[in-house]
């Protein structure tokens, strides 16, 4: 089966599960509930499962009523993945990344898709639609039903909402090099429809918690290292800071970014210590090439913007982090 013949079997209803990867971001959220609003227009049964809970700056997303977050509701998630006909895998090219719906996912008898623009995916899927050269899978989401099935009369507000919001915050208000010609032709037809797009704007960039502002504060002020040598910042970010600022899902995204403002940094990277890890975010800009570094964390991504993992103490990652550092050329 490929996606025109998947097309051709979402003639009829059919029970249907969309799942973005684990603590979704705008891209994974926006993918998942524009298409979401697409399948509900053929009548399906559909379910979209976060593994986790997503950020409260994305809760004004049409439908978000109709999401349902693991954690909170596991019998009912690990029902409806099982009992899914097709199964949409949002965002993510490694079935590892829904964790904790993984084992889930890989007993499911229901089709698998696969809809991601992530280098190197590790086959799991029975469909694949993917180009590791979208700008987001809310691009890939476009590219899929209004131009390879052509379903442009069902282009709504509610579906170029969602979709706006994942290659608004996937090319960083387009102005990453990932924002292509097509991004902006994209985004012109999104807003054809009556979207506002302002309004997308503030919605997901004007509404931190004060909480949220003073985390950030923080973090510029005292967890920001510099290493000009190497053209390098980076943020460590303990449990004691994020407890102390009641950090929320989605609380440190784009805080790896404020490296690359300042003036001859080209590598930036956030080190978050989490409950059982630490989580890393390395971004990249001017040639700095970002996803062969995160290898050594377990990780991976796009050439400019890859994520990893270590379970090692807070000190020993940054140790770490920082041997490898002075070890590149």
């Amino acid at each position: 089966m490929n996606i025109y013949s998947l097309r051709e079997k979402l003639n009829t209803p059919h029970k249907i599960v969309i799942i973005p990867h684990q603590k979704p971001d705008g891209d994974a959220m926006g993918a998942a509930m524009g298409l979401y609003h697409f399948l509900m227009q053929l009548n399906h049964f559909v379910a979209v499962v976060t593994p986790t809970d997503f950020p409260a700056f994305l809760k004004w997303m049409p439908g978000k009523k109709n999401v349902e977050i693991y954690p909170f509701k596991k019998g009912k998630c690990e029902r409806l993945i099982s009992e899914a006909d097709f199964i949409f895998c949002l965002d993510f090219n490694d079935v590892s990344r829904c964790e904790p719906l993984e084992v889930f996912v890989k007993q499911a008898m229901g089709i698998k898709i696969m809809i991601d623009h992530h280098t190197n995916p590790v086959p799991f899927e029975d469909i694949r639609f993917w180009d590791d050269e979208a700008s987001s899978t809310c691009e890939m989401i476009f590219r899929l039903l209004f131009e390879e099935w052509k379903e442009t009369e069902k282009l709504n507000q509610d579906i170029a909402a969602c979709l706006y919001t994942g290659l608004m915050t996937d090319t960083g208000s387009f102005r990453f090099n990932s924002t292509t010609p097509k991004v902006h032709d994209i985004a012109a037809k999104l807003m054809e429809t009556g979207m506002e797009a302002y309004k997308i704007h503030e919605k997901v960039y004007d509404n931190f918690s004060e909480n949220r502002l003073r985390l950030l504060g923080h973090c510029l002020l005292n967890c920001l290292k510099v290493i000009p040598e190497k053209e390098a910042a980076y943020f460590v970010i303990s449990k004691e800071v994020t407890q102390q600022f009641s950090m929320e899902a989605g609380d440190t995204e784009g805080i790896v970014n404020y490296g690359l403002s300042i003036k001859g940094i080209r590598f930036s990277t956030l080190i978050l210590e989490d409950e059982d890890r630490v989580k890393m975010s390395f971004r990249g800009k001017d040639g700095y090439v970002v996803n062969v570094f995160a290898g050594n964390f377990q990780g991976g991504g796009h050439i400019y913007a890859s994520g990893g993992k270590s379970f090692l103490s807070l000190a020993e990652t940054e140790q770490k982090f920082l041997t490898l550092l002075h070890q590149t050329e």
